[in-house]
């Protein structure tokens, strides 16, 4: 299986961070692959984007001033899969990426993603009060993958406020 690449340049938007590349994604070097991944159609219908973008467009996405990348690089067939070690690894680099790139928004599309990077064992969804860089504002949202079972519509409402959130 193979790395996906990120896609990130200074001052952005909002950086989105996920878990790791899975199954899909890793097969395709697309971000949020797999058809059942709800990523594209949050953006579209939060209206971050003007039309649903493809997984095999994720590039596109930064000319809107949005980036992606991970916590971990190392693809998995689940989030459940990912070591200790690879987690606290991954918040070290995340951490340098976030420095260099100075974004308005880290968003992390995972609920563990960001307990994992914030090294926190609650943590609830939307804007953080903490914040780990000076200027940067830390945002959370549920996992849009196909196997969260979060409803679509609560999901939404986060998207709508992170929206809300860009200057």
């Amino acid at each position: 299986m193979k790395t996906i690449n990120d896609y990130l340049k200074p001052n952005l938007k909002v950086i989105f961070i996920g878990f790791n590349p899975g199954i899909t994604s890793s097969k395709t070097g697309y971000h949020y692959a797999h058809p059942t991944n709800r990523f594209y159609k949050l953006l579209f219908a939060a209206k971050l984007t003007d039309r649903l973008y493809k997984p095999e467009e994720d590039f596109k996405l930064l000319k809107l001033g949005y980036g992606l990348t991970n916590i971990v690089n190392r693809p998995t067939k689940s989030a459940s899969d990912i070591k200790k070690e690879e987690y606290e690894k991954g918040r070290l680099i995340l951490l340098k990426k976030l420095k260099r790139y100075k974004p308005q928004i880290a968003c992390f599309t995972g609920i563990k993603v960001y307990k994992e990077f914030a090294e926190l064992n609650s943590v609830k969804r939307g804007l953080q009060e903490i914040q780990h860089i000076s200027g940067l504002k830390e945002f959370v949202v549920s996992s849009p993958s196909g196997l969260n079972r979060t409803p679509y519509q609560k999901q939404l409402k986060m998207y709508k406020i992170l929206k809300d959130s860009i200057k």
